[in-house]
C-alpha cells in the first residue's frame, strides 16, 4: 500500500471521461489551480481515492485539482488547515466524516467546531477490518480473544492514529470482549501494514481497502454485513461482538464558501464520482456500490454521525 495506484495526469484523462474542458474566464470558478488537502499519508486508501476524484474534477472543470498530503493527529491537522483557508473554493478537504464528528467533540484543542466545514459530496464508505499476519495461528476473532485472555496485556495492535475509526472500532471491541491489547498508533496505514508484515504487531485494525492484495489474514470485519471483497470473512458481529463502526467521507469546503461555488463543485463531483475511472479505483479500494451521495444526503448522514459519536466517545478509551 505504500505506493499508490498509478493515475493518469488530470488533463490527459479528460477524453476518458468523455468531457471537454470548458473555457474558463477570469471571473469563472475555477480560474486557477484548486488544492485538495488529504489529511493522511500518501498511499493510504483515502489518498488514492482523493487523487482519483481530482482527476475527474480537473477534467470536468478545466483547471488542475492537485492533492496535498497533510498528515498528523489522525487527520485533524489537515482539516484545520482547510478550516483556516479562505472560503473561496480553492482549498478543499478530502477526508472521512470523523474530522467533524469525532475530533471537535473529543479534543478541546481541535481548533474548530463540527460546522466549520460543509459537505460537497460523499465519495467513499469504508468498513474496518481486524487483520493478522498470514502465518499466525490466530484464524478468527475467538482465537484472538483466547490469545489475549491467556496473556493479558502482552499482545499489541496497530492503527492509523488516535481517534481514527480503526482505533475507535478496536477499542469498542476490546471493551465488548473484556480483553487487554496494547494499542500502538501510527502516522497512516502504510506504516501499520509494514510493522504487521514485519511481525512487530500481533494484530491491526485497518480500513478494509488497505487489506486488499496484502499477505495478511482478515479475521473479522467491523460492519453490519459481510463485504463482497471478502465474502468468506464473517463480521465481528457474527462472531459474537456487536461492534460495527464504519467510516464514510468525501469532499468538504470551508463553511463560508459561496453557494454558487459549492453548486459547481457538487455537480462536477457527481459526474466524477460516477465515472469509470473513479469507479474502478473505488472497486480496488473495496468500496461498496453505493459509495456516492449528494450534498444533502451526505449532510444528513454527517449529522447522524455527529450525534452517534457524541454517545460513543465517552465509552471509549482514547488515551
Amino acid at each position: 500500500m505504500r505506493a499508490a495506484w498509478k493515475l493518469m495526469p488530470a488533463f490527459a484523462a479528460a477524453a476518458a471521461f468523455g468531457l471537454s474542458a470548458p473555457a474558463i474566464g477570469q471571473d469563472t470558478y475555477p480560474s486557477r489551480v484548486v488544492k485538495i488537502v488529504n489529511p493522511y499519508v500518501a498511499g493510504s486508501t483515502t489518498d488514492v481515492l482523493a487523487r482519483a476524484i481530482a482527476v475527474g474534477l480537473s477534467s470536468k472543470l478545466g483547471r488542475e485539482f492537485i492533492v496535498e498530503n497533510k498528515p498528523g493527529a489522525g487527520g485533524s491537522i489537515g482539516a484545520l488547515s482547510v478550516v483556516r483557508a479562505d472560503p473561496d473554493g480553492y482549498t478543499l478537504l478530502f477526508a472521512p466524516a470523523l474530522v467533524l464528528s469525532v475530533y471537535p467533540q473529543a479534543r478541546t484543542d481541535a481548533g474548530y467546531k463540527p460546522d466549520a466545514l460543509v459537505p460537497v459530496c460523499q465519495t467513499f464508505t469504508n468498513a474496518m477490518a481486524l487483520a493478522v499476519i498470514s502465518g499466525t495461528p490466530i484464524k478468527n476473532v475467538a482465537d484472538l480473544v483466547a490469545a489475549a485472555k491467556s496473556r493479558p496485556g502482552a499482545l499489541n495492535y496497530g492503527h492509523q492514529g488516535v481517534l481514527t475509526i480503526p482505533h475507535l472500532a478496536m477499542e469498542e471491541f476490546l471493551q465488548a470482549a473484556k480483553i487487554d491489547i496494547k494499542d500502538i498508533p501510527f502516522r497512516g496505514e502504510p506504516l501499520v501494514l509494514t510493522d504487521l508484515l514485519g511481525g512487530r504487531l500481533d494484530v491491526a485494525s485497518l480500513v478494509l481497502g488497505s487489506a486488499v492484495g496484502q499477505n495478511i489474514r482478515v479475521i473479522g470485519i467491523f460492519d453490519e454485513t459481510r463485504h463482497p471483497a471478502f465474502p468468506d470473512v464473517p463480521t465481528v458481529k457474527e462472531q459474537g461482538y456487536d461492534v460495527s463502526l464504519a467510516s464514510f467521507g468525501g469532499l468538504f469546503a470551508p463553511a463560508s464558501t459561496p453557494a454558487p461555488i459549492l453548486a459547481t463543485l457538487a455537480a462536477a463531483c457527481a459526474i466524477s464520482a460516477k465515472s469509470e475511472i473513479y469507479a474502478a479505483v473505488a472497486k480496488r479500494a473495496a468500496q461498496p456500490t453505493n459509495y456516492y451521495a449528494d450534498a444533502a444526503a451526505f449532510s444528513t448522514r454527517l449529522k447522524r454521525d455527529i450525534e452517534a459519536k457524541a454517545r460513543v466517545l465517552p465509552r471509549i478509551k482514547t488515551q
